[in-house]
């Protein structure tokens, strides 16, 4: 069982930066794969950007690419999505997941993961 925590949402103007954090519970964190998600107000969750289990592979949706880089470190059990040059579209709740350890490599599809976070509100105003 893992439980993920996401911090570091908030308001932010067009152009700004912020780093979102997920801190997962449990000795063997460095044995899952990793996703950020998000979901805008009267959408659907979109898959944002993945990590592997080692951190060596990333994957990011193309909307992100350039902006944001997600990271992680296995010695403090957190992943990171660190988001620069936000934009108003990327104002949603942003979700971190985690695959089962069967898996090494992340994900873009939802239903791969098996462990969500709550949520963190990012908002980015023009």
């Amino acid at each position: 069982q893992v439980q993920l925590v996401e911090s570091g949402g908030g308001l932010v103007q067009a152009g700004g930066s912020l780093r979102l954090s997920c801190a997962a519970s449990g000795r063997t964190f460095s044995n899952n794969a990793m996703g950020w998600f998000r979901q805008a107000p009267g959408k659907g969750r979109e898959f944002v950007a993945t990590i592997s289990r080692s951190g060596r592979s990333t994957y990011y949706v193309d909307s992100v690419k350039g902006r944001f880089t997600i990271s992680r470190d296995n010695a403090k059990n957190t992943v990171y999505l660190q988001m620069n040059s936000l934009k108003p579209e990327d104002t949603a709740v942003y979700y971190c997941a985690a695959r089962r350890q069967t898996y090494s490599s992340g994900t873009s599809a939802e239903f791969g993961y098996d462990y969500w976070g709550q949520g963190t509100q990012v908002t980015v105003s023009s």
